[in-house]
């Protein structure tokens, strides 16, 4: 787990950026496995006005075009929020081997809270999970973010 903590940090980060745009403050990074950062992604749900714009369909996508490949076989994705259902379907379609992810979803969670898309027997694709990366730090960002909303 202490090999993810520099790469949470800098994904921490990113999700910052969302709160610029009034954004849920999550980010993403995916790495090659030369250990290249090859795409970066922060929530644009509301500056985009895409409700797939989560931080990890946007890594992905920038990490496909990056690749000239949408198989990201051998790549590490990042992100400061246990993924939702639709993002781990994204991270299995996309074969990422390692997910790493820093806070829990407990409401939306589909990597072990709610769901366990990425684990599931049934699943095509079997990706290995690190799960509490920087837990605290990552639920921190989140719960002042809702913080001030309500």
């Amino acid at each position: 787990m202490a090999d993810y903590i520099p790469l949470m940090r800098e994904a921490i980060e990113i999700a910052r950026l969302a709160l610029t745009t009034d954004d849920v403050p999550v980010g993403a990074l995916v790495i090659d496995s030369a250990g290249l950062v090859v795409g970066r992604g922060n929530n644009r749900r509301e500056i985009d006005q895409d409700p797939s714009a989560h931080a990890e369909m946007v890594a992905l996508r920038q990490a496909a075009l990056a690749n000239d490949n949408w198989r990201l076989d051998n790549h590490t994705l990042v992100v400061t929020l246990e993924p939702c259902a639709m993002c781990a379907g994204a991270i299995s379609q996309s074969r990422i081997k390692t997910l790493a992810f820093g806070a829990w979803d407990e409401k939306a969670g589909a990597v072990g809270s709610v769901w366990d898309i990425l684990r599931d027997p049934r699943s095509p694709h079997q990706v290995e999970v690190v799960a509490g990366v920087l837990e605290e730090e990552c639920a921190t960002i989140l719960r002042e973010f809702f913080k001030g909303k309500r």
